[in-house]
């Protein structure tokens, strides 16, 4: 059975013992998790699907589900998707995210009716520099849609299969891990739709693979196959399969998610804030970073279980 959370949440509003909102979400999972095991959750979503495919599991996936337009990202993507994360990661049992695509594709770019739509909207105004304000709100808006994958505390891993091209290499390199199947392949295809990548692919991927070849890569706009992209260092590894590479990786999200979440996050925060620092900077950055964050539950559970030989269990948070 599938249940909305959206529904459940709007009924509880009215009881004057649940008007506490900050605890609103986390009634609403721990009531369906328990009532609907295997669930999906945020069903309401028309491009998205959440899913926990085991209750024991603080591991969610965020599945791209629009298979019959191989996962485009239309306009209703880039409402959805940063909205659907930040409900992850207030979520407190949510550790990990696994970011993948329903059907034979992970994603195949930007949807082009949308990129069309746009395109009208844009060229309609009688004022160029009011159309032209209008478009450049849009694009930031979908930016930001994108680096809501770096916004999210929780780490987000990315599952590639079949084509990510375009909008897909956005999200993938935005993202905090990456692996992929031997039928993976990659294109940062905007130059042949003579469009300059505004979401995140040229500022994001020379940090990943290098300058030089990301420039290679964004001017030719050619298809490198998922064993090039472990090459380059955008992939971690390459799986033989999308079977084997969903249990890959579930067991890769299942360890992190095993360990500290203060430590998690804390490790996420610190890389992303490092890269505009200089090392000095970055030092004196996490220096302050663990003198508010060191001295925790975590750190006596962690040592207790290393003298004790046994697993650490971790408060959620």
């Amino acid at each position: 059975k599938t249940v909305h959370v959206n529904r459940l949440q709007s009924n509880q509003k009215g009881h004057p013992s649940e008007r506490n909102t900050h605890l609103q979400p986390q009634i609403s999972y721990n009531l369906i998790t328990t009532i609907f095991p295997n669930s999906k959750l945020m069903d309401s979503y028309k491009t998205l699907e959440i899913v926990r495919k085991n209750t024991d599991s603080s591991v969610f996936h965020v599945v791209l589900n629009r298979p019959s337009q191989l996962n485009a990202l239309s306009l209703d993507f880039f409402d959805e998707f940063p909205i659907a994360l930040s409900s992850l990661d207030q979520n407190p049992d949510v550790a990990v995210i696994i970011l993948s695509g329903a059907g034979k594709h992970f994603c195949s770019g930007i949807d082009l009716a949308s990129l069309s739509s746009i395109s009208a909207q844009s060229s309609s105004g009688g004022d160029r520099g009011r159309s032209s304000e209008g478009l450049r709100r849009r694009i930031k808006s979908m930016q930001a849609a994108i680096t809501a994958v770096e916004e999210c505390r929780k780490p987000v891993i990315a599952a590639v299969h079949g084509a990510c091209i375009g909008g897909g290499v956005d999200l993938v390199t935005a993202c905090d891990v990456r692996y992929c199947s031997e039928d993976a392949f990659f294109s940062i295809k905007e130059v042949d739709l003579a469009i300059v990548a505004d979401l995140g692919t040229l500022q994001r991927l020379p940090r990943i693979v290098g300058h030089a070849k990301a420039m290679e890569l964004a001017l030719t706009a050619r298809r490198f196959s998922g064993c090039e992209a472990k090459e380059l260092g955008l992939v971690s590894q390459v799986f033989r399969s999308k079977s084997e590479l969903d249990k890959g990786i579930t067991m890769i999200a299942e360890g992190i998610a095993a360990k500290s979440p203060l430590a998690v996050t804390g490790t996420k925060a610190v890389l992303l804030r490092s890269r505009e620092m200089s090392v000095e900077q970055g030092l004196d950055y996490v220096a302050t970073w663990n003198s508010g964050m060191l001295i925790s539950n975590d750190l006596n559970e962690a040592v207790s279980a290393q003298m004790m030989k046994r697993q650490p269990r971790f408060s959620k948070l």
